[in-house]
């Protein structure tokens, strides 16, 4: 099975989707992840992403080098065009992408392109789609309405927490110090809380968007 995972910035996969991605990529599935924007310190921080996939077992890491925190600015259409290549290209049954009310907007747009590139059609390969929640973002914006996280759908990763830990601190210029969310433990304790509400120890959480049976 192929499982694509979209990330607006570099570690975002890690926060979001690093404990299933490892428990995927143990089961013989083939995840790609595609970050689709770049900071000043990109060939670092890249380097990082490649160090943090290569920890959870990923199969390909794909760069799109779109600027960091513009895409409100950048040509919708353009993004279109090169989230629907990546998605034309792997083909995956299986797509995660950040929540769509995060509180950077980056997130949204990126989400927006997605859900563009994997519109229900004959051709589509897609089979479920999930949104899924980043520390520091999906908690950070105002929680009203529609506007809040919801779970549909979870993942235990017991067995892989400590994979998605180990890969978290290879983004050594993104962790933080605790109390912050981004710190390993903040991302052990929202585990450990979304694993709770399921009966597991530690899990992660998601929206599903559509599933195809």
């Amino acid at each position: 099975m192929k499982i694509l995972v979209f990330a607006p910035h570099n570690d975002d996969e890690v926060l979001g989707v690093g404990g299933a991605i490892s428990k995927y990529t143990k089961e013989g599935h083939l995840v790609t992840v595609c970050e689709v924007t770049s900071g000043p310190k990109y060939k670092m921080m890249q380097q990082e992403a490649i160090k943090a996939h290569k920890m959870l077992g990923v199969e390909n890491s794909i760069f799109l080098n779109l600027p960091v925190a513009e895409l409100a600015d950048y040509s919708k259409t353009e993004l279109n065009a090169k989230v629907g290549e990546v998605v034309q290209r792997i083909k995956p049954e299986i797509v995660y992408m950040p929540f769509i009310w995060d509180m950077h907007l980056d997130h949204r747009y990126v989400t927006e392109a997605v859900l563009v590139a994997i519109r229900p059609l004959p051709e589509c390969t897609v089979k479920k789609a999930y949104m899924y929640e980043t520390l520091s973002e999906t908690g950070w914006n105002i929680p009203y309405g529609d506007h809040s996280f919801s779970p549909t759908s979870w993942v235990d990763i017991e067995e892989t927490i400590e994979d998605k830990i180990n890969a978290m601190r290879c983004y050594q210029s993104q962790i933080k110090d605790y109390p912050h969310p981004r710190s390993i433990e903040g991302i052990k304790s929202m585990a450990a809380y979304r694993g709770s509400t399921i009966g597991v120890k530690y899990a992660e959480s998601f929206m599903l968007v559509r599933e195809i049976n």
